[in-house]
């Protein structure tokens, strides 16, 4: 079928995410997986991980190719990290073009470097450019290495640049929102609030597992990747305050997630002489994980108070709403928001406050049910991923609002067209046709 000229197809959108593979980055799944039900063709570029090994694999529909990542355990290594990362994603970027194409390049942060591919693209051919906001760089660089300097005025920098060759950007809350205009001065009109919303389907309350506790009474969980500004300490300290000096001893905290501070983490355990009350579940399955998560009688969320994370949804909050368990966290603005009275909220920073409000919460089991309840209503209600998915597809509908729309077909299938690119993609494709078999 042709419309004035050009052949009719869907649109197609690669996907590139550099800090989790997918599927198990479940904000880029969720996004994923809606966009190919709408009828868009989806392909994506992610780093391999545990559980995500294979070069090129195809699941529901969506095309993923995968490529080696180095992990930074210094600052100097982040940029050797950076840099194999980006080689492989403009690598695998041509790569994408000759098997499947593409019309958009859906840039995850972080970090904001991925524009230098988008804006390539966008400049020689054409393409769209969509900043899916993740993480505010500024902030996170601040938290890691807790300094203002040259390096931390170049991410402010490179987030200006993601921000400026966006022709949309996808926020997940309103502070990220207001970053986007004020710090990215992106009209308002092509900014979109677009939820990490969690998916129930996956989100499965099943009975609790009682060798989880490892005899004791109760169980205090936690879910998260374990990374310095993720504030664990916090909780361990927490916990130290409740067997030691409390003589509590009646307490399992189960933490699962996996990140560089892990073995740090584990040997402040033993330092603190609480190992034998904290089980380390490093990365674990999403069965493994409900079975952790179903099991705790309260969920903590132990974030450090800083510009980072108070601007920062935490997808953990609202997977512990979904399964209706009370949480403990510290008063985070955004934080605060989402759990509204699903939670409790430690003084900043306090290790002694957040162990006093677990030790109210685990004292009153009503008050445990009504938190519960109200979070897993408000997830139900307002906040799971079906919410959040007409928000990302009015986006893509708004990226494209110039294209011709084709009456009758399916939601993002319209005319295609390549954009006001400098050079013709066909006659790309035939300058650098031996690359294409060089796989």
């Amino acid at each position: 079928m042709v419309l004035a000229g050009k052949s009719l197809r869907p649109r197609r959108i690669l996907i590139i995410v550099e800090n989790l593979p997918v599927p198990f980055d479940r904000r880029v799944w969720n996004e994923a997986t809606a966009l190919v039900k709408a009828g868009y063709e989806v392909s994506v570029i992610c780093p391999v991980g545990h559980g995500a090994s294979a070069r090129r694999e195809v699941i529901d529909g969506i095309h993923i190719y995968r490529h080696p990542i180095i992990e930074a355990r210094s600052v100097s290594f982040y940029f050797v990290e950076y840099a194999v990362a980006l080689f492989w994603e403009f690598l695998l970027a041509w790569r994408v073009l000759f098997e499947r194409g593409f019309d958009v390049i859906h840039a995850c942060n972080p970090p904001d470097l991925i524009f230098l591919i988008g804006g390539f693209f966008k400049l020689l051919l054409g393409k769209k450019f969509v900043f899916d906001h993740h993480d505010i760089n500024p902030e996170l660089f601040e938290a890691k290495f807790g300094k203002r300097n040259l390096l931390y005025r170049v991410v402010v920098a490179l987030e200006r640049c993601t921000f400026a060759i966006s022709d949309i950007s996808l926020a997940t809350n309103l502070s990220y929102r207001s970053i986007a205009l004020e710090r990215g001065k992106m009209d308002p009109s092509r900014v979109f609030v677009v939820r990490s919303g969690p998916n129930l389907e996956r989100l499965r309350i099943v009975p609790p597992d009682p060798s989880v506790r490892k005899g004791r009474a109760y169980c205090v969980g936690y879910v998260g990747v374990l990374g310095a500004q993720e504030g664990i300490n916090y909780l361990l300290e927490a916990a130290r305050h409740i067997v030691r000096d409390l003589k509590r001893n009646d307490i399992q905290f189960c933490i699962a997630g996996g990140g560089p501070e892990l073995e740090r983490l584990k040997a402040l355990a033993i330092k603190l002489e609480i190992d034998e009350y904290v089980t380390f579940h490093g990365r674990v399955s999403d069965d493994e994980l409900l079975r952790i998560l179903n099991t705790a009688d309260v969920c903590v969320n132990s974030d450090e108070c800083n510009a980072m994370n108070d601007k920062s949804t935490m997808n953990k909050i609202m997977e512990y709403m979904a399964l209706a368990k009370p949480i403990v966290q510290f008063d985070l603005t955004e934080g605060r928001y989402t759990a509204q009275n699903a939670s409790l909220y430690a003084a900043a920073n306090d290790s002694i406050d957040f162990a006093v409000k677990i030790l109210e919460l685990l004292s009153n089991a009503e008050r445990r049910k009504q938190l519960g309840e109200f979070g897993r209503a408000r997830v139900m209600e307002q906040l799971a991923w079906p919410h959040e998915e007409p928000k990302l597809l009015n986006a893509y509908e708004v990226l494209f609002e110039g294209g011709l729309a084709v009456h009758g077909q399916s939601r993002g299938q319209v005319a295609s067209s390549h954009g006001a690119g400098l050079v013709p993609e066909n006659l790309v494709r035939r300058l650098l046709s031996p690359l294409a078999s060089r796989k």
